[in-house]
């Protein structure tokens, strides 16, 4: 992400800005930050998890969006760009430009972005009471992190690999192989 610099904005001139705008851009706190490409591998990843997902849920009630639909963190003053999510809430559908429901996000790793996704950006996600699960899907090699919230409010990481051959998305029930999400990727090399 790249800091745009300028005086704050409310969320609401960030949405009329970003709705004529030809680069999307994240809100953190009043500021925007212009985002940056990706990968053919990050937009494989999240192309192919979308249509897994997409395909799971029809009918459900549930909606699947890529990486041009915002998520929106009213209690932290955020807008993000996930590069997967999935909402059930039917309030969802009150807004076409952002969600604030999300019961799965995904951000597929990148070099640039991978100690935000850990962190603060995950620290976000966390301010949603709605979000189950928080997914990491490693661009370097067969590796998908799930981190699940469980009974007790508390965030439990379970770990996919080559070996596991499966993943499991327990907020919308889908179980699928890594063969599958990883269908056409070339992994990046090792940083």
């Amino acid at each position: 992400m790249i800091a745009s610099p300028q005086a704050p904005l409310t969320p609401d001139e960030y949405l009329q800005l970003e709705a004529q705008s030809a680069t999307k851009h994240e809100y953190i706190g009043g500021h925007i930050y212009a985002m940056v490409g990706a990968t053919d591998a990050h937009v494989t990843l999240a192309g192919n998890l979308f249509a897994l997902l997409r395909s799971h849920v029809r009918g459900t009630g549930c909606r699947t969006y890529i990486s041009d639909m915002k998520a929106r963190i009213e209690a932290r003053n955020r807008f993000y760009y996930p590069d997967v999510m999935v909402t059930c809430d039917p309030r969802d559908q009150e807004t076409s430009n952002y969600k604030r429901f999300l019961k799965l996000v995904v951000e597929v790793l990148s070099d640039s972005t991978e100690a935000f996704d850990r962190g603060d950006k995950f620290a976000d996600y966390q301010a949603l009471e709605s979000v189950q699960e928080y997914v990491l899907i490693n661009t370097r090699q067969q590796r998908v992190e799930c981190f699940r919230r469980n009974e007790a409010g508390l965030w439990v990481l379970q770990y996919y690999t080559l070996e596991t051959g499966t993943f499991h998305l327990k907020s919308v029930g889908l179980s699928t192989t890594l063969a599958d999400l990883y269908e056409d990727v070339t992994l990046e090399s090792p940083r």
